[in-house]
């Protein structure tokens, strides 16, 4: 399921704008397409953002912890926070040409205390349907 299906099911306000050549169907963790021949690799893509969570959050966040289980404030941070990423790295790819991605990974750093670096990357490539 592609992340903002996810936000969406879960009432996160984020709508990415992908108006792009690159195929969501064509983009995978995986090193090639099955049915496809990659005709040209197009170099690493990558979408990158920072947050930081706030004051009201943290509270809520506190407070969920004391009755345990999942704590829902940062899951709906952290999947719109990955789903900016994975849209920015597409049209990445989109300005280099690609119609796919492969190899896409996830990345986070903590840059400082509360704030968080998420960065999605892959290959961008060019494939034809064998």
């Amino acid at each position: 399921m592609l992340p903002w299906k996810w936000l969406k099911q879960k009432n996160v306000n984020f709508k990415p704008k992908l108006n792009t050549m690159v195929d969501q169907q064509l983009i995978t963790t995986s090193n090639f397409l099955e049915g496809y021949r990659i005709t040209k690799h197009l170099g690493v893509v990558r979408g990158i953002t920072v947050r930081s969570r706030d004051i009201f959050m943290n509270f809520a966040g506190g407070i969920q912890t004391l009755f345990g289980g999942k704590i829902s404030v940062y899951i709906n941070l952290c999947e719109k926070t990955r789903a900016e990423a994975f849209a920015q790295m597409i049209q990445h790819a989109d300005e280099k040409g690609a119609n796919a991605i492969i190899n896409i990974r996830y990345d986070a750093n903590e840059v400082m205390s509360g704030v968080t670096e998420v960065l999605c990357y892959g290959t961008a490539v060019q494939v034809v349907n064998i």
